[in-house]
């Protein structure tokens, strides 16, 4: 079963499954994909490991993301897409996580340190879009639990957010976030 990181409205941070049936994000526009089936392509990254607790995971995630700009402007290495995280545990008090930003091909010079060259997850996924705030993420997570609770669908053991808009410079209310649930 899917289980996605949510934070109730005072704060805390829990996961979930099934519950009451919940709509698409509040701010959804026309078009906005909804569970629409994609197949991830093969993609080379750069990454950041690290955890967090939930309440400091946008800061904690937006700073990965300035740290992985940094190298890549050291290293003259210019980002082929949009950044992303890529969740791979999940649970009551936090998460762990890559920070990613996908690039042509692996630096003649491997990152040292904290900074890593790999392999975005790839093959067959679900996409969903949000739209707001970082904070404002449970109903879309809510929503897509329905979904896949639903459609009977299994989830692998990790999603991924892309970021359509910058985290980094983009105002916490007008963020674009497509999550990717891969798919069993």
């Amino acid at each position: 079963m899917f289980v996605a990181p949510r934070r109730s409205s005072a704060g805390d941070a829990r996961s979930f499954g099934p519950g009451p049936q919940a709509g698409a994000d509040a701010g959804a526009q026309p078009g906005d994909a909804f569970g629409e089936e994609v197949t991830l392509p093969e993609r080379t990254i750069v990454y950041i490991k690290g955890h967090s607790n939930w309440d400091a995971a946008f800061e904690t995630l937006v700073d990965a993301l300035k740290s992985l700009k940094e190298y890549l402007d050291k290293q003259g290495i210019k980002p082929t897409g949009a950044a992303m995280t890529i969740y791979t545990q999940t649970d009551d008090s936090g998460f762990r996580f890559e920070a990613a930003l996908p690039i042509a091909q692996a630096p003649a010079n491997p990152p040292k340190g904290d900074i890593a060259i790999g392999q975005a997850p790839a093959g067959k996924a679900l996409k969903f879009v949000h739209r707001g705030s970082y904070d404002a993420m449970d109903a879309t997570y809510e929503a897509i639990t329905n979904y896949l609770d639903d459609k009977r669908l299994e989830a692998k053991e990790l999603f991924i957010e892309e970021y359509a808009t910058d985290p980094t410079t983009t105002a916490p209310d007008k963020l674009v976030i497509n999550v990717y649930v891969p798919v069993k």
